[in-house]
């Protein structure tokens, strides 16, 4: 089995995050569920269309139900000619948030994308039954511990599929930290001691295969050769 992790566009949120800006600047003014800039849309237009002139045999195409990451899926679909399939469990950290997590008595839920607008919005994507009309989350903030977390039991699903089936190719359109994390799951890397964090651009390309004989085979991480320079953005 291959599986390829896709990083979301440049969101409005990405687009805040400066030098210049401090910590407790960005989180006043981001969105809890930005959409794409006009930047990331185009960032997502090109990685379709270099996934669909490109030799990879994708046979499955997943997303996370965050708007940038519904968005970046779209042409990506398009280019590919498959439905895209949201899954909940590649959120990204931290879940739907309003307030600042340093601040844990400003901290608020947010309930995301609700039924009616994503089948709006997204016509054709494959939902499942947790996004309600009321939205899809309904949790406090997510440590980065939980995220883990997460991470291993979507580690542990793909590895299962796997174990049951060699020939698919998925695709994952996910988030930047929760791709680390992902990373580190699958490769066992967690636990070792040492502070490690994948970097990835936006709409960047990681690949890694599952072997018949067991092992897994980290080919590469952060590739964007369909970007030029002047849209690389982080």
């Amino acid at each position: 089995m291959q599986l390829y992790i896709i990083r979301h566009g440049e969101s409005v949120n990405n687009a805040l995050g400066t030098e210049d800006s401090s910590y407790d600047e960005y989180m006043a003014t981001r969105s809890p569920d930005p959409a794409l800039t006009q930047i990331g849309e185009r960032q997502a237009e090109l990685v379709g269309a270099y996934l669909a002139g490109s030799d990879y045999g994708i046979t499955e195409l997943h997303c996370s139900d965050m708007v940038r990451s519904m968005q970046t899926a779209l042409p990506i679909g398009q280019g590919l000619g498959l439905r895209p399939r949201v899954w909940i469990d590649i959120h990204e950290h931290g879940g739907m948030f309003l307030g600042n997590p340093r601040n844990e008595d400003g901290i608020r839920s947010f309930p995301g994308i609700s039924r009616s607008e994503a089948s709006e919005q997204f016509p054709g994507y494959d939902l499942p039954e947790e996004i309600s009309d009321n939205g899809w989350w309904y949790g406090d903030y997510e440590d980065m511990d939980a995220c883990a977390l997460r991470a291993q039991r979507v580690a542990d699903t793909l590895d299962e599929r796997a174990a049951e089936d060699d020939d698919s190719v998925i695709a994952l359109v996910t988030h930047g930290t929760f791709i680390d994390q992902l990373l580190k799951a699958l490769t066992k890397q967690r636990e070792n001691g040492r502070r490690i964090f994948y970097f990835k651009n936006n709409t960047a390309i990681s690949h890694v295969d599952f072997l018949n004989d067991g092992p897994l085979v980290l080919r590469y991480t952060n590739r964007i050769p369909h970007l030029p320079d002047e849209l690389v953005t982080r």
